[in-house]
């Protein structure tokens, strides 16, 4: 008998997050997906093309059943609204399972933030009595702290204890990396065969070069260093920046900086490019999407990966990390924890520690008098890493064995 999945997650298609290959994947491998969802406005917070606070509301993506529930937009993606779209679509959404066909062998959430995310989830399983798998990308109350600045000890705690009461009542959880294990071990009194770790994977697009001549014309010339992806504060970028500007006075007159995406943090980086008075250090490009991303990894001479310096953020190995080693550049990188040892251990790129300025700077520095040679193989070194680690058949299936068998 052919198996169901219910996919439930806030942000989906034509919203681009890697739960998108998943869906398609689980479906190209005979398995039934519907997906609860949102309504795509992530990063901007304004409505998609085609969608409006009146759906649609229900779509197919894939051979694969979307059935969006309300939310309040992000639209300026102030604390407020941010606050205000995290909280809203849980709370939709949980009035919406009625909607759902049903007959469902299990739940799987991509709980990116809010942690609120999961929380029709865990209703609909425990509803129906069917084993919830949540797969925990951002930590939390951890990672809400990186976004937004929560001082006061009363609401700390609340975040706190909803965030621990939900992760304890998954069946099963999945972590990206054996750190980020440890502490979802020890905060929910799991066993280690409940919570698996699996990192994310990447599509296998982005191990195909797109040369694209008008970048090339664009930009080529200069050393690009290349980064995508969302700019929110838990990247660290204007330390990047100020790295980057502080390199090429000391002698990297070529080095670019390629920022591919959007997010809360752009307005803050594009005053603080003109605080530092060179025009030419920094291009803010805008998002693309996800099938372009080859088409710059192609163009960078190194990629970028940066987090702030908090400890969850190190438990953390962003999904973009194995498609930057998929691309075969070089990789920078500016982090603590799994992230950085994995950069480390693939010999395919050069590591500071997180938000230190100086330190990117000088290895910025570095990379820009490496011979090309050298960073050639630096980048061989990346993608043999993705190769072993990272490739999608292999986690994607491992996924599927998870969420349907718990092994």
């Amino acid at each position: 008998m052919q198996k169901r999945i219910l996919v439930v997650t806030q942000h989906f298609w034509p919203e681009n997050f890697r739960i998108n290959d998943m869906v398609a994947g689980f479906v190209q491998d005979g398995v039934a997906v519907d997906v609860l969802c949102g309504l795509p406005n992530y990063p901007k917070g304004e409505w998609f093309d085609g969608y409006s606070e009146n759906g649609p509301w229900e779509q197919t993506y894939q051979g694969a059943g979307v059935y969006r529930a309300k939310e309040i937009p992000r639209k300026g993606n102030t604390g407020l609204r941010i606050f205000l779209n995290y909280v809203s679509w849980p709370w939709y959404a949980a009035k919406e399972l009625h909607r759902l066909p049903g007959g469902y062998d299990a739940v799987f959430c991509f709980n990116t933030s809010p942690v609120l995310m999961c929380w029709p989830a865990l209703r609909y399983a425990q509803k129906h009595k069917i084993p919830f798998t949540n797969y925990v990308l951002d930590i939390w109350p951890e990672n809400l702290y990186s976004v937004l600045p929560v001082k006061n000890h009363f609401l700390r705690w609340v975040a706190q204890t909803v965030s621990d009461w939900l992760y304890k009542r998954a069946d099963r959880l999945i972590a990206m990396s054996v750190p980020l294990q440890k502490r979802l071990c020890e905060r929910t009194g799991k066993p280690t065969d409940a919570v698996a770790v699996i990192p994310q994977y990447c599509e296998d697009f982005y191990a195909i070069p797109q040369e694209d001549a008008e970048l090339q014309q664009r930009f080529g010339g200069r050393f690009n260093l290349v980064f995508t992806g969302t700019l929110t504060p838990a990247q660290s970028l204007d330390k990047v920046l100020r790295a980057v500007v502080k390199a090429r006075k000391s002698g990297a007159s070529t080095l670019h900086l390629l920022l591919v995406g959007d997010g809360m943090s752009r307005a803050g980086l594009q005053a603080l490019a003109a605080e530092l008075n060179d025009a030419d250090a920094v291009t803010f490009y805008g998002s693309v999407p996800a099938q372009e991303v080859p088409k710059f990894t192609a163009l960078a001479d190194a990629l970028l990966i940066s987090l702030a310096d908090t400890p969850d953020l190190g438990m953390t190995i962003p999904g973009k990390l194995a498609s930057y080693m998929a691309a075969g550049k070089p990789v920078v990188a500016a982090m603590n924890g799994a992230g950085a040892e994995a950069v480390q251990q693939s010999g395919g790129g050069l590591v500071s520690a997180a938000c230190d300025e100086d330190a990117l700077a000088e290895n910025l520095l570095s990379l820009c008098a490496m011979p090309l040679p050298e960073r050639e193989v630096m980048g061989q070194k990346a993608k043999a890493y993705y190769e072993k680690h990272y490739r999608r058949a292999e986690l994607l299936r491992r996924l599927e064995t998870f969420i349907l068998q718990g092994e």
